[in-house]
């Protein structure tokens, strides 16, 4: 815990004080010079999950994850501002002030302005500490089709029970839903054995700057009963097995730049947490203020400041899935932000024929790329309500915690590939991969066509190659098992061996061929463990 109370402690604790001449800021910084934080101690201020999921897909720590410079907080403060929450990602402090002490503000030699010239609301950020819940529970290994009641036609399409056959639940992935509210969730039925066995691993309220969420809007229970509810023969969650970590960043009560502000503080706590899996059924367009209100060309995934943090989620790591939106039938018509990012699953709706749901919302960006991504089941989803009724409801708020659940499962019987890898062994199983659209994108994705991807795709991949002497090989092994020594050998056409090491292959998806000092020429590097043996070729200029 002395990691979220560094968090508090730097973001001030300050309490609300509602006052009508002051406004809220989100203030940019020029810099994080001079920050008491360090990219070779990430533990300062990442759990070491984050830090791992990291690892895994070779990404390293930078700056941009570097906290803000307390010293820079602390000067804002003595300027007359009022410190609510600092964003890691976006270099930015949210400040109260009146507008007057703004010009005094925006004078500091650090500061680079103002997000869009917005008041933008109230939060504040940390972290969950999460140790993976891998318990099998009293049925075993498989569920049986037959006891998904009403959720067996939204799960059968996406090959759930398939994925379910081979034991994948969700046991030992983390997943973050950020939503509007999670209503009883901790009291209705179908939900209990996610609270008995200590699946809900964290929860935080970016609206209200509390921990609980049980008490708001509904929206999010009805989300999280789709990807995780049990309860036999009635509703079966694709990943029920999962760890879940239950975020509020929207504010149903209205409609405010500030939730584009919760979305990225929850995206953070989200990866210092060590998140996998991001599930959320929010999009943003129009605003209680029409001024405020995106613009078509805003849609680029670029633009909007939701967008900019999607984006930001998907470079450390996390499997970020969003839904497209529920606008088909509007004028309006298109998707919303942060659907509109290349790096993350934006799903739209279908009906249980695979025919597009009219509200869908319409692809493509702004700047021509296909979106909807996938499409799921979004007519009819069977889900639970805060009352404790198994019921259906409507919407890509539906369809998108069903592709989220299948991500989980799938990473999770394919651990060594990165979450990108696992966005295009998904696209690729969609449907209509081959011939994409603008309503249903790839199509509906499929768990078994999914892996069929993975095999040939990703099984071995050696890059670069060819390759220079400049170069350093990077192999990615993702068929055999975890924690087995890998024996690598490299022979010449003749069958010499020129070079041989041994690497001990730990939870790390990839690992390096260095020292590699050959002539021009084709090689064979092979790969052998106690349970497989590969051979590729390499061209080395």
């Amino acid at each position: 815990m002395k990691h979220l109370l560094l968090f508090l402690l730097l973001l001030g604790a300050g309490g609300w004080s509602a006052q009508a001449q002051n406004r809220k800021y989100l203030v940019l910084l020029k810099d994080k010079a001079n920050s008491p934080y360090s990219v070779s101690r990430p533990e300062q201020f990442l759990s070491q999950r984050a830090i791992l999921r990291r690892e895994k897909q070779g990404i390293l720590v930078q700056e941009k994850d570097l906290p803000v410079n307390p010293a820079y907080v602390s000067a804002l403060q003595q300027a007359g501002a009022k410190i609510w929450f600092s964003s890691r990602w976006a270099n930015a402090v949210l400040v109260e002030t009146t507008d007057a002490n703004l010009t005094v503000i925006r004078a500091l030699p650090f500061v680079a302005g103002l997000e869009s010239n917005r008041s933008i609301g109230r939060a504040r950020v940390g972290f969950a500490q999460f140790a993976a819940n891998r318990r099998r529970d009293k049925r075993g290994q498989v569920d049986d089709p037959q006891v998904y009641g009403n959720s067996r036609e939204q799960l059968l399409q996406l090959g759930v029970d398939k994925m379910h056959a081979q034991g994948y639940r969700g046991e030992g992935m983390l997943v973050a839903v950020l939503d509007a509210g999670f209503r009883n969730a901790n009291q209705v039925p179908f939900l209990s054995q996610l609270f008995s066995e200590k699946c809900v691993v964290g929860t935080y309220d970016f609206v209200k700057k509390e921990t609980s969420v049980f008490e708001d809007d509904s929206h999010g229970q009805n989300v999280l009963s789709i990807m995780a509810g049990y309860q036999e023969n009635q509703l079966v969650g694709p990943a029920h097995k999962a760890s879940y970590l239950l975020l509020r960043t929207e504010d149903a009560t209205s409609e405010t730049p500030v939730e584009e502000v919760n979305w990225l503080l929850g995206a953070e706590y989200a990866d210092s947490s060590g998140v996998d899996v991001i599930n959320s059924s929010l999009g943003y367009t129009t605003f209680d203020d029409p001024t405020q209100n995106h613009s078509y060309n805003d849609l680029n995934g670029q633009t909007t400041l939701i967008s900019r943090a999607a984006r930001w989620a998907a470079e450390v790591g996390m499997l970020v899935v969003v839904s497209a939106g529920n606008e088909g039938n509007d004028p309006w018509r298109y998707i919303g932000a942060p659907a509109d990012v290349a790096t993350i699953l934006s799903i739209g709706a279908v009906d249980r024929e695979g025919i597009r749901a009219p509200f869908s919302s319409f692809g493509p960006t702004a700047d021509g790329r296909i979106k909807p991504d996938l499409v799921a089941y979004g007519l009819g989803t069977a889900l639970g309500s805060s009352s404790g009724l198994i019921t259906t409801g409507n919407g890509t708020s539906y369809s998108a915690p069903l592709v989220a659940a299948l991500a989980a499962g799938f990473w999770q019987a394919n651990p060594r590939l990165t979450a990108q890898q696992v966005i295009e062994c998904l696209r690729q199983s969609g449907s209509q991969w081959t011939q994409p659209d603008n309503e249903l994108g790839y199509g509906i994705p499929n768990f078994e066509r999914a892996l069929t991807v993975a095999a040939e795709s990703y099984s071995l991949l050696v890059y670069p190659n060819p390759f220079t002497s400049a170069d350093r090989l990077t192999v990615q092994w993702n068929e055999i098992p975890l924690n087995q020594t890998i024996n690598a050998t490299v022979t010449n056409s003749a069958g010499q061996v020129v070079w041989q090491q041994k690497y001990a292959s730990d939870q790390a998806s990839h690992f390096s061929l260095q020292a590699l000092s050959l002539s021009p020429g084709l090689y064979f590097l092979t790969l052998s463990t106690p349970s497989a043996q590969r051979t590729v070729k390499l061209m080395k200029y």
